[in-house]
């Protein structure tokens, strides 16, 4: 008697997991684990968390330091999404608001990565960049139908990989000669994200999540009233969330006084006259029957106009040698003789916050760094990996030997100069303006030639596809 019983239960558990595998029924209270356990998708996750993750943390476990820390934090980015993506399976559709509420967890986390490229910028930036940018790959959970605005989840993944990608590089041309570990954690990333997230989301989810057609549905923590969830009949509902001041919720934006622009436009719509509470100008007011102004502008204007500009707080300044690797040059103000010259080609130039100064490297150094300055010059003979040029205003950089890249990111107005031996160097521009390249002439006595990088480009769709060109001005 007691073996037909068993019998009959297990028959019947296997009936309720394959329900819950085909997505027909979610998983009673008791079984999600069992259920899950066999879901192709998450077997799927499973396997490329235990592959391409395990990859990238064994490389970042012997870097350590921020590396170690950053991948820890993409780690849990990717258990975030796991639960997700088996909370999916358990709930139905929810609106805009539900929506907002589930991906919150996985947005607290991309926002935890994001903080960590903040402030002065470490040795190790180009690996937290690379992290904080590529996961919001991730985000394809989001994607709700073609009216949501967002791409594809498979073309979402690619293009904020190429977003990445451009930090990426930066690691392999860096590292790719001195230490295989680093190269090792960037080949590992890439292949986290293309092939193995990419392809997992193109056989899984095409077209976005599945959601559960009679589950529970996902309670928005700003919604006004609770939403009714079917709960087995042995417990007690559980009370409602607190209401909490969401952005998106609209009866607390209701009930808020408005500020801004908004303000206006409800005063204005109000009824109420536009010019009531308005102060009449009198002709002893006018600035024209004023004898105490005039149209001069004083001095002492003007220097307290130049002297407000400053987009940070000074610290002392720098020029030193850091543990026998990087030469630390910082807060140099209007110094033109700043020079470096017992240098070698295993350390780095990091120069941050000069103003008004001019530095020369006397020799071969592995990589340059120009962060936040203003009016700063920068004259080197050769460097090994690279010269960037990032966050600054107004800055000039002469190649006296040789570069394979220079890079200029988030600056406005670089001129470079560049000597015979490397003119075959690889510029790379982002988000940057006023950027002029000037070459040696064809003879010896001829003038320096100045050509302007386009910063501006014109896209055009032909052929079921858009064709990128730059815009070209003409001087005449």
């Amino acid at each position: 008697m007691e073996n037909e019983i068993v019998a009959r239960l297990e028959a019947a558990v296997a009936r309720l997991e394959a329900l819950v595998a085909a997505g027909s029924l979610a998983a009673p209270a008791g079984l999600p684990d069992v259920a899950l356990a066999v879901d192709p998708a998450v077997v799927a996750f499973d396997k490329l968390v235990e592959s391409s993750l395990g990859r990238l943390s064994a490389a970042a476990d012997k870097i350590g330091g921020k590396v170690q820390e950053a991948t820890k934090i993409l780690a849990e980015a990717f258990a975030v999404l796991k639960e997700l993506l088996v909370k999916a399976k358990q709930c139905q559709k929810p609106d805009l608001a539900g929506l907002q509420e589930f991906l919150k967890p996985l947005n607290e986390v991309i926002l935890k990565a994001s903080a960590l490229t903040e402030g002065r910028r470490s040795e190790f930036f180009n690996h937290l960049k690379t992290v904080a940018d590529s996961l919001t790959a991730l985000a394809w959970v989001a994607y709700s139908g073609k009216d949501c605005g967002m791409n594809m989840p498979t073309s979402h993944v690619e293009e904020c990989w190429q977003m990445a990608e451009f930090y990426n590089n930066k690691i392999l041309v860096e590292y790719r000669s001195k230490e295989a570990n680093h190269v090792e954690w960037a080949k590992a990333l890439k292949e986290l994200y293309l092939p193995s997230l990419r392809d997992y989301v193109k056989s899984f989810y095409p077209l976005g999540l599945t959601w559960a057609s009679a589950g529970s549905a996902v309670v928005s923590s700003s919604a006004s009233a609770p939403s009714v969830a079917k709960e087995p009949p042995s417990q007690a509902p559980v009370p409602p969330p607190p209401p909490s001041a969401s952005l998106f919720t609209s009866e607390a934006a209701s009930s808020r006084p408005k500020e801004g622009i908004s303000a206006v436009f409800q005063e204005i719509g109000s009824g109420k006259s536009v010019t009531a509470g308005l102060r009449k100008v009198t002709d002893d007011m006018k600035t024209k029957n004023r004898a105490d102004r005039s149209g001069v502008v004083a001095i002492t204007e003007k220097g307290s106009r130049a002297n407000s500009f400053s987009f940070r707080k000074e610290g002392p300044p720098k020029l030193e040698l850091q543990m026998g690797r990087k030469w630390a040059i910082e807060n140099q103000i209007g110094k033109k003789n700043l020079v470096i010259d017992d240098c070698d080609s295993k350390q780095t130039v990091y120069v941050y916050g000069c103003r008004d100064s001019v530095l020369q490297v006397k020799g071969k150094v592995n990589n340059i760094t120009v962060d936040k300055c203003i009016k700063m010059g920068i004259v080197f003979m050769d460097v090994v990996a690279a010269c960037e040029i990032v966050n600054c205003n107004g800055v000039e950089v002469q190649c006296q030997g040789s570069a394979p890249t220079i890079s200029v990111d988030n600056t406005s107005g670089c001129q470079l100069y560049l000597s015979k031996d490397s003119l075959g160097a690889s510029i790379t521009t982002a988000k940057s303006s006023e950027i002029n390249v000037m070459v040696p002439g064809a003879g010896p006595e001829s003038d320096w030639v100045e050509h302007a990088l386009p910063q501006q480009f014109v896209h055009t769709f032909k052929n079921s596809q858009f064709t990128t060109t730059a815009v070209s001005h003409s001087g005449g």
